[in-house]
């Protein structure tokens, strides 16, 4: 299984949104170089008030961007890094990768996906309504969050647009992904 890097997005300051770049660096055990969200310990800045000592299991925010196409259809228009995202990809469903997934970034970098990213409010925030597209429901009836997975840094490297992502399963039996 494998897909391509279609964005890099970093942002040294809290914000929604995270501007494109040429590239970005990956650092192991930290995340992005120079993002607000690198550290060895959690970022977000609503876990760090509940416990600033937990591991940081959120260093690299991708999402796929085929979730683009689909919120497009529903009137919705976003681009690669407006919803937070450091690594924007095609041709991979993240969604549904277990626990424990390495991901191979470019030539070296490589990452292990923990878990889904939890959407939040400000999603509305950035477009009203846009919420109800990223949180749906599988055949099953039960909750489907779409917003991206997040994953930790074990191999550092450079990651551009156009590199190749390829997918390295963990030996089963295979965890699905939960909020992290």
């Amino acid at each position: 299984m494998s897909g391509t890097i279609t964005a890099v997005s970093s942002n040294g300051t809290y914000s929604f949104s995270k501007p494109n770049r040429e590239s970005v660096t990956l650092v192991a055990g930290l995340g992005v170089e120079g993002d607000v969200h690198a550290g060895a310990t959690v970022k977000h800045r609503f876990r760090m008030a509940k416990d600033p000592a937990q591991p940081n299991l959120r260093q690299v925010h991708l999402i796929h961007e085929e979730l683009f196409d689909e919120v497009r259809a529903a009137g919705f228009e976003v681009a690669a890094g407006q919803l937070g995202e450091n690594v924007t990809t095609r041709g991979i469903d993240l969604l549904n990768l277990p626990t424990g997934t390495r991901l191979h970034l470019g030539d070296e970098a490589v990452v292990e996906v923990t878990g889904l990213r939890n959407p939040c409010a400000q999603i509305d925030g950035f477009r009203k309504g846009l919420m109800k597209q990223v949180v749906g429901r599988d055949a099953d009836g039960a909750v489907r969050f779409k917003s991206g997975i997040m994953s930790v840094v074990l191999t550092g490297g450079v990651v551009r647009p156009g590199d190749p992502v390829r997918v390295e399963l963990p030996d089963g039996p295979h965890t699905p992904l939960t909020i992290v």
